[in-house]
């Protein structure tokens, strides 16, 4: 990553959102795995309430949400998105695209090879950032135009703040490449000349601090007062997100504060597809004219559409589960259900392969191993996103933690709380949450002066530096330890030291790596830790480095400075600062 040095700058980071302009619009978007949602509002429109997109392109219904779909032709563009594409038929050449934002996740993004065998492979050419960038642009050029009409005049839609939701399990490296997918897409832009902090109106937020902003405004849903706890479980169609927040202040005075680190894995609903299909498979393996793509993609739409939801658990044990044939004309198999065109399976049987291993062994270890993170009384268990709207998975979420916690609810918007939340936040123009847990810890790979314990530990790293002072090579230099309590825009800050002895020799590269361990580590080869991101830092126009410079025959010279690290819900910021003045945001160059 590169900093820009270009003299002092005001301290605009320890404050990264800009809450001026009562009346602009605020923009969100919850760009799901499965499916997308947009809401918008502004003080001067219906009374400054959250509004969301119901219309879209491929229905005379109204839909709270769209499927996040995409359809190519073999040139690789776009012929249709959402809806449209969704219920597109099969077409010489074209390919169907879904589940694409899981390339993101920060397992898929280290090592190709975990990524799940069973997603769909990506066009040929094509990369998952660029279908992002093509469903955020159609999502984005629709919603601009859909807004005009809603509002009945023309918006100035281009000097908006937008709202863009991420899991809360995501890393920087993920988040940066959303932020630069939504960028491409256009989602903001320079409104007009001298507009230079466009960029700065694209907010990150992850998806369970959104949906607990719609919820603590919900007090007719869990009747929560101040000093209360709750947890948040936003179970979408790809991810589960989990995070715990105390209320500080109600209404006008809302105010939210992260009280551990948030988790998240993915066990969403998509993977009770998944496993539904799996089943198919198996049971009709004697019979392949069931099994192709059209017949699979038919079981999966009823299972998904009808009773994926519906599913009640053991009591729909002994309930048989119909799902009708293509090819009526197959012979009848009574062995693996397959009678008169349809293949019938006992609710037993899906509980057992379909449904217990998503919701009893992933999404409720999950929430237990979240429960144990925290050190006070949770009085409520909020459940948001459309996964959350299974009544098997409510009950088991209600058996098990019912008796712990007193309150176990679902808004009635559940699956739009992230979306709305977003927006609401947008709206607030101010911070509502007013602190975050780091997730995991950021460090820095230094080189510092080699001591006594370096001498015993690591003698193999110990190098002489330029002028010839005896350096540890591998040291790690913690910014930001993992648990730590921030509030929002906290600069956390350490002092660096480079020696130099030409002029030309102006930049200090330091290597950003995470860790999910909460150990504290001296050195790079002492535990798990993941390299994040390159990050090169111009010391060029720093004024003593100017005025060492220009010292004729100088033999070399020191040039002291704090590199800053700032946490956000879902972003790491960094800055170079000199004698207490910001000199250089930062451009990371992220690993990909």
């Amino acid at each position: 990553m590169t900093v820009t040095s270009r003299g002092p700058s005001p301290p605009a980071m320890s404050q990264p959102l800009s809450f001026a302009d009562e009346g602009k619009i605020s923009v969100s978007i919850d760009f799901g795995t499965t499916f997308s949602g947009v809401a918008y509002g502004s003080s001067r429109i219906a009374g400054g309430k959250v509004q969301q997109i119901l219309n879209w392109p491929g229905s005379f219904e109204t839909f709270r949400k769209i499927p996040t779909c995409l359809l190519y032709d073999q040139t690789g563009q776009v012929i249709a998105w959402g809806i449209e594409a969704k219920n597109a038929g099969p077409m010489p050449g074209a390919i169907k695209c879904e589940w694409f934002k899981l390339f993101l996740e920060p397992h898929a993004l280290r090592d190709s090879s975990t990524v799940d065998p069973r997603l769909p492979t990506l066009p040929p050419g094509k990369r998952a950032i660029d279908l992002i960038i093509d469903f955020l642009s159609c999502l984005w050029d629709y919603a601009k135009q859909q807004i005009t009409r809603e509002i009945g005049a023309v918006a100035d839609l281009d000097s908006a703040d937008v709202w863009l939701t991420v899991p809360a399990a995501w890393d920087a490296t993920g988040c940066q490449m959303m932020r630069d997918a939504a960028i491409a897409a256009g989602l903001v832009r320079s409104a007009r000349a001298g507009d230079h902090a466009w960029r700065e109106r694209l907010r990150i937020i992850s998806e369970p601090e959104a949906a607990a902003v719609h919820c603590a405004n919900l007090t007719d849903v869990h009747k929560l007062t101040p000093n209360q706890n709750f947890m948040i479980c936003d179970a979408g169609g790809g991810t589960v997100d989990l995070a715990v927040y105390k209320i500080i202040g109600m209404l006008s005075n809302l105010e939210i504060a992260e009280m551990c680190a948030r988790s998240g894995a993915n066990c969403g609903s998509l993977f009770l597809d998944l496993r539904f299909r799996e089943l198919m498979k198996t049971l009709l393996s004697d019979h392949p004219v069931h099994l192709d793509s059209v017949s699979l993609a038919n079981f999966m739409e009823h299972f998904s559409e009808t009773e994926k939801l519906r599913y009640m658990g053991e009591e729909d044990d002994d309930k048989m589960f119909h799902f009708t044939c293509f090819n009526v004309e197959d012979p009848d198999d009574p062995a693996v259900g397959l009678v008169n065109g349809e293949v019938t399976i006992p609710g037993n049987l899906l509980r057992r392969e379909v449904f217990d291993p998503v919701v009893s062994q992933q999404v409720l270890e999950l929430i237990e191993a979240q429960t144990k993170k925290v050190d006070q009384r949770l009085d409520a268990l909020l459940l948001v996103g459309g996964f959350s709207g299974s009544e098997y998975l409510f009950r088991k979420v209600k058996a098990q933690f019912g008796s712990r916690i007193r309150v176990i609810a679902r808004p009635h918007d559940c699956d739009t709380a992230t979306v709305r939340g977003a927006a609401q936040y947008g709206l607030a123009r101010r911070p509502l949450v007013s602190s975050v847990v780091a997730p995991q810890s950021y460090m820095l790979k230094v080189k510092l002066p080699a001591e006594q314990e370096d001498w015993l530990k690591r003698p193999a790293y110990i190098r002489d530096n330029d002028a010839g002072v005896a350096i540890c090579e591998n040291r790690l230099q913690y910014l930001i330890a993992k648990g730590a309590i921030l509030r929002k825009g906290q600069r956390l800050k350490a002092t660096f030291c480079k020696f130099s002895q030409t002029a030309s020799d102006r930049t200090f590269v330091a290597t950003l790596y995470t860790s999910d361990t909460d150990k504290i580590m001296r050195y790079t080869d002492e535990g798990e830790i993941n390299e994040l991101c390159k990050w090169t830092i111009d010391l060029g126009a720093l004024p003593s480095f100017q005025q060492n410079a220009s010292i004729p025959n100088s033999t070399g010279f020191y040039t002291e400075f704090e590199l800053g690290l700032e946490l956000d819900s879902a972003e790491v910021r960094g800055v170079l600062i000199y004698q207490g003045q910001d000199w250089g945001r930062v451009v990371f160059d992220y690993r990909t």
